[in-house]
């Protein structure tokens, strides 16, 4: 059964921004963030080819106590309601190279909770996964680029198989006060449309606001601000890297090429915090994901957290 992308957006964001209207519920909206990557579209800096990992877009909502700088030290006393639209494609949208990449359409309904536990970060998810045609995400991305002029996108014969799959994510991370900065090693676990194991570290510097909770884009790897603490107005820069070994991936099957089993991200980005609200644009070089792929990726993010 096909499913609209735009009405499945469109259902979420509304049932995500949705307040929760009982007075003594655990559970309060605390706030909603979006990030959107992409190579291409309304990027500044980017590869500009619309390839591989070309776009994504992810609306998160956050429900809980309100937030006061600290995470909880219990799992599901706060919890991100979560859905994310994913398109991957080869690097010639009209005549697809036969050792390049199938087109990889995914739409993602989830949630994660977050909580702390002996100075430990933690973060546990889950996700239904929905790939392949059945997504309708073609269709938007072929009304995308003739709307502005490019080629009609119809990869009906060069795409992956319709699938529903059980994602499922872990991530444990430590932050270390530095003064002027803050340091947060981590590592990752991921099973279900692909299953790896990942390790990296980041960094964030300047006038950022210590107090805020931040998630990880799940392309890019970059952070970006989900609620704030203290408010800081003012500009901070953040820097990470990490490497994953990859066991399999239902996004690089079987009758395409056979995928690389490590990939690296290296990412920067820029924050401008102004009240309730947080504005992000990073860059982030991904490395080859597959045998046949000539080189990396450059994929811009843009980010914004809104507290209302």
């Amino acid at each position: 059964m096909a499913i609209s992308p735009i009405r499945a957006l469109a259902a979420c964001a509304a049932l995500l921004a949705q307040p929760v209207a009982a007075q003594d519920s655990a559970y309060t909206y605390q706030g909603v963030t979006q990030i959107f990557s992409n190579d291409w579209y309304g990027m500044p800096i980017g590869d500009r080819f619309d390839r591989w990992r070309t776009g994504s877009y992810q609306l998160s909502a956050f429900w809980g106590q309100d937030w006061d700088g600290d995470l909880p030290d219990r799992p599901f006393a706060l919890i991100e309601t979560r859905v994310r639209a994913e398109i991957i494609a080869p690097d010639n949208l009209a005549v697809p190279a036969a050792d390049d990449r199938l087109y990889a359409p995914a739409l993602y309904f989830g949630a994660s909770t977050h909580f702390e536990r002996s100075a430990f970060e933690f973060s546990l998810g889950a996700d239904i996964a929905i790939l392949g045609d059945q997504t309708g995400l073609m269709g938007l991305h072929d009304s995308i680029h003739q709307a502005f002029g490019g080629t009609p996108v119809d990869l009906s014969s060069f795409m992956i198989e319709d699938g529903v799959y059980f994602n499922a994510t872990a991530e444990v991370g430590r932050s270390f006060d530095l003064g002027t900065s803050d340091l947060r090693p981590f590592v990752e676990a991921q099973a279900g449309v692909e299953t790896l194991v990942r390790a990296g570290a980041d960094i964030r510097l300047g006038n950022y606001d210590s107090e805020a909770f931040l998630v990880r884009d799940v392309v890019t790897g970059q952070r970006v601000v989900a609620l704030p603490g203290d408010s800081v107005s003012g500009w901070s820069f953040s820097a990470g890297a990490d490497v994953a070994y990859v066991h399999e991936s239902a996004l690089l099957p079987a009758q395409g090429p056979d995928l690389e089993e490590t990939r690296l991200r290296a990412r920067g980005a820029v924050h401008y915090g102004f009240g309730p609200a947080d504005l992000s644009y990073g860059i982030t070089y991904l490395s080859e994901e597959f045998v046949s792929q000539p080189e990396g990726q450059l994929v811009g993010t843009l980010s914004l957290m809104l507290r209302f």
